[in-house]
């Protein structure tokens, strides 16, 4: 399709949860409900149509042993593209990204900078390793770095203590947040365990990543503070395995992942019960593989989110959470079309058929 050429979209078009649509045109790269007069050289798709999925939680630049460099950054873009994920929101790389803005084939990336954590308490060359003193200056510079998120390393194992801890004091904790909001950023934390959360959200916390070690307690209190959770349950199924390999030497930190494992789909049922915003994440780039977000949102419906809010998790309200369009009169036309009802079912979004990103068919 040429720069100049228009898109009609037939079929049924998932403006929101509740709103459908025959059909919608692509005009300069942007949506539009009002049909074009006089349009030549027009390229017609038909099928079942929503937003581009959001994957809420992946490291564009990051492999299991550090940064990595562009063109492995542009395979993992790629794959999250090509799944028809086109909105990312990188919780944390030590690589520079910047150029994927420049490139109109690749998904767009909001950054959370690099993982800010305790020095020897988190993944060799993944973060910066500080400690509590240096935490509002490391949190103000990846402020200003990011795209309004930063992103905290909240619990890691002890070896002292033989289980995961809290990283950080609570007064550095406090002032690290309210810097952050000070200069226009949201805060996100990795939180496996139960031990850090209530401390964060009560410092003024804006988000938990994988949050398994939410319990009665501390449920209610995200829910009335309206602190999302993005669980990632693609990689808490690799807590087993984890915990294997450590047994011999942290007993305790084991069994403590696998108790975090077994009870993972009834915590997240529970927040969701609770009201507690819940969005699709995967972890990707680090031990997993990008494009994942389909496989997410089948597990939270094992979890037992309904159907339509696990798809409104990478789709509707995903983008209003990050503050990004969906298939709004004059978005950027980001969107992905599907042979069958995803509604119906969830499986459905594993296999795009058509892919449109910056209102070009990719793929």
């Amino acid at each position: 399709m040429s720069d100049h050429a228009v898109l009609r979209v037939k079929g049924r078009v998932l403006v929101g949860p509740e709103e459908v649509r025959d059909e919608l045109w692509v005009v300069g790269g942007r949506v539009t409900y009002t049909r074009p007069p006089g349009a030549r050289d027009v390229r017609t798709v038909t099928g079942w149509v929503l937003p581009g999925l959001v994957d809420a939680h992946c490291h564009v630049g990051l492999d299991h042993h550090g940064a990595v460099d562009a063109a492995t950054s542009e395979k993992q873009a790629l794959g999250d593209r090509d799944a028809g994920t086109l909105l990312l929101r990188d919780a944390g790389s030590p690589a520079d990204t910047r150029w994927i803005d420049d490139r109109e084939d690749l998904p767009k990336i909001i950054r959370a900078g690099r993982h800010i954590a305790r020095t020897r308490r988190y993944i060799r060359n993944f973060a910066y390793e500080i400690e509590p003193d240096d935490l509002v200056a490391y949190v103000a510079q990846e402020a200003r770095r990011g795209d309004g998120w930063v992103k905290l390393v909240g619990d890691w194992i002890d070896r002292e203590e033989g289980d995961l801890t809290a990283c950080w004091p609570r007064g550095a904790v406090e002032a690290a947040i309210a810097e952050a909001h000070r200069l226009g950023a949201r805060v996100t934390a990795h939180c496996f365990a139960e031990v850090a959360l209530r401390e964060l959200v009560e410092a003024g916390i804006d988000c938990v990543e994988h949050a398994t070690g939410l319990t009665e307690d501390t449920i209610p209190l995200f829910a009335e503070r309206g602190v999302a959770i993005v669980p990632t349950l693609v990689n808490i199924a690799t807590f087993p395995q984890l915990a294997a390999g450590g047994a011999g030497k942290f007993p305790r930190w084991s069994a403590h992942l696998n108790r975090l494992y077994e009870r993972r789909y009834d915590t997240v049922r529970a927040a969701y019960d609770a009201g507690i915003p819940v969005f699709v994440g995967t972890d990707a780039g680090g031990a997993l593989a990008h494009g994942l977000a389909a496989a997410e949102v089948a597990e939270l419906v094992t979890a037992g989110i309904p159907p339509l809010d696990a798809l409104s998790a990478t789709t509707w309200a995903a983008r209003r959470w990050l503050g990004r369009p969906a298939l709004d009169e004059g978005a950027p036309a980001d969107l992905v079309v599907y042979d069958e009802d995803p509604r119906a079912d969830v499986r459905v979004l594993a296999a795009p058929r058509v892919i449109v990103l910056n209102g070009r068919v990719v793929g």
